[in-house]
């Protein structure tokens, strides 16, 4: 398609308010500007001889001395997927003055923010691409890496605080508990988090309540598999770990019986997903059964009958590997949700051998989680950067982390991504913090036209100091894929096109272009929907038509009609 190939033309170059401590020795006039003086004086506390050992970092609540003026009530919700705790911390949101919502997705930040403003409680949007504010609103619904930890709040929610032992994104999830600033914090999770949440908090101060929750409906894991693809039922959800096992499946399952299928998996737009889901859901649509990978285990709601793995194995980047347990609850945990059409969940595998691992897997408890994550802030990086005389950031990164001191209780967050894609912006002249902002962003590096966008974008900002869309981007040039390959393309322009949304809300007036990028953004999401539609099930030749594409073609026409007079008026200009 031209648009990937727009994309391709440049060859990659070579090689959360998170704080990080280096091993260096600075008087208070060598910070002056990078770290303000409440922090000093907490550091004072701890370094009595007026010099700072920046490695150590043994003692990260310190780092959010807004937070540490408070007497926290943290409530920790724990419980099974489907037992109404993050329904309870809710509630208790509604009720405040004033508060925050802190969610690992955006689904689920705009699921929370929806649910407000209907409530009459107006909720601002907050995420890496979106921002929807409402006048006199006193509540925000944000992604994690988004929560203000200098604003007070009556409330707060962290929702799956298990995340903190995520290798990536575990230290946003830590930033969150220690520094949020609220009078109740509400912290909801699986209970393998309890012990290490309780060392963290310590040191804080807080008070402490846990409340552990039971699962609200019943799951039942079957003791024979699917058999025949003839016995889907309407309400089933296929698990695999693949965008060609999905649709391969999806094909499968759609000529074997009377039954169509939706999708979901984690590179669809979320505004796919989240289409797909709403089709699956209701009940006067034809897709009424679901293929899925491991992105249905949170930020959906789904009325799913039957879970069934195709699989309890799954590649995560590095090697091929048996799903953990945590992965096998959270997952078969969407079936029966409470209140939706089936009370009763059911689960089970394609294959007999996989048994025995499900039926266990669902009798244990979740490992305990030992350790949370942190990672430095571009303040302490600066530091670093003015001591070794240089502003190339990789070596920076690298000599950093190397250098820091942790407590048994932390990890450093894996930031293999960001030394790539701070190998590639060192190679342009750029100032050190604009390369750590594009290092901040969420590129996927393993897909090839998302990194050749950013690098693209870079280049630009860098030459240019302004960045349009068009320089890379054709509008018009969108068309409906007919191939696996073509699909997975759109999917590669529509992340170019969220990172282009992301940088403007960094880099304000450099990147001016951002509602023509939301408008082709919504086409691509469209697009794939309608490529969706079209792999139907086919039966004697007549392909079965859905409810929803003259629809989806009226949005779509409208759509790229608002992007034309958005060219036409960005060209006049």
């Amino acid at each position: 398609m031209a648009v990937a190939a727009l994309l391709r033309r440049g060859a990659l170059s070579s090689s959360c308010r998170h704080d990080v401590y280096i091993r260096c020795l600075l008087s208070d006039s060598d910070l002056h500007p990078l770290v303000n003086s409440a922090n000093l004086n907490f550091w004072r506390g701890n370094h009595n001889s007026g010099k700072f050992d920046f490695t150590d970092m043994t003692h990260p609540h310190l780092w959010y001395p807004n937070a540490r003026e408070k007497k926290r009530n943290v409530f920790l919700h724990v419980g099974p997927t489907n037992s109404g705790k993050t329904h309870n911390a809710l509630k208790r949101l509604e009720a405040s003055s004033s508060g925050v919502y802190c969610g690992p997705l955006r689904l689920l930040a705009r699921e929370v923010a929806e649910r407000l403003n209907k409530a009459s409680v107006p909720c601002n949007l907050i995420t890496g691409q979106e921002r929807e504010e409402i006048e006199g609103a006193k509540h925000s619904s944000v992604t994690v890496e988004m929560a203000d930890v200098t604003t007070e709040y009556q409330c707060a929610v962290i929702d799956e605080i298990q995340m903190v032992g995520c290798r990536t994104r575990g230290c946003s999830f830590t930033r969150a508990l220690l520094g949020l600033c609220s009078d109740e914090l509400h912290v909801c999770g699986d209970p393998a988090v309890v012990p290490i949440i309780q060392r963290l908090l310590e040191a804080t101060d807080d008070v402490v309540t846990i409340q552990y929750y039971e699962r609200l409906s019943p799951l039942v894991p079957l003791k024979s598999t699917l058999g025949s693809f003839s016995n889907i039922k309407a309400g089933d959800c296929m698990v695999t770990f693949s965008r060609r096992e999905i649709y391969k499946l999806k094909k499968k399952i759609e000529m074997a019986g009377n039954h169509l299928c939706s999708v979901v998996y984690g590179s669809l737009p979320p505004e796919t997903r989240t289409k797909q889901a709403t089709m699956f859901n209701d009940e006067a649509s034809d897709l009424n059964v679901l293929v899925a990978s491991d992105a249905i285990g949170m930020g959906l709601n789904l009325n799913i009958s039957r879970i069934i793995f195709s699989t309890l194995k799954k590649f995560d980047g590095i090697c091929t590997r048996e799903l953990t347990v945590p992965e096998i609850k959270q997952i078969a945990g969407r079936a029966g949700r409470y209140g939706s059409k089936f009370p009763v969940g059911e689960v089970t595998c394609l294959d007999a051998e996989d048994l025995p691992l499900l039926h266990s897997s669902l009798k244990s408890p979740s490992p305990i989680i030992e350790r949370a994550g942190l990672f430095p802030t571009f303040d302490l990086l600066s530091v670093y950067s003015r001591l070794h005389g240089t502003d190339f950031l990789h070596p920076i990164l690298e000599r950093f982390l190397d250098k820091a001191k942790l407590s048994p209780d932390y990890f450093i967050a894996d930031c293999e991504d960001m030394l790539k894609v701070a190998a590639i912006v060192d190679e342009l002249p750029l100032a050190l913090h604009d390369k750590y902002v594009f290092c901040q962003s969420p590129v996927d590096v393993r897909d090839d036209i998302s990194t050749q966008g950013l690098t693209q974008f870079a280049e630009n900002y860098a030459k240019k100091g302004t960045v349009r869309l068009k320089e890379i981007f054709t509008p018009g040039t969108l068309r409906v894929p007919t191939t696996h390959n073509q699909l997975q393309e759109l999917e590669s322009v529509h992340k170019v096109l969220e990172l282009y949304v992301w940088l403007s809300y960094r880099f304000d007036d450099s990147f001016p272009d951002r509602e023509l990028a939301a408008y082709q953004k919504s086409i691509c999401s469209m697009l794939i929907e309608e490529y969706l539609e079209r792999s139907g099930w086919q039966q004697q030749g007549q392909r079965r038509v859905l409810r929803t594409p003259r629809k989806l073609r009226r949005e779509y026409d409208a759509l790229q009609l608002r992007g034309y007079f958005r060219e036409i008026d960005a060209r006049s200009k």
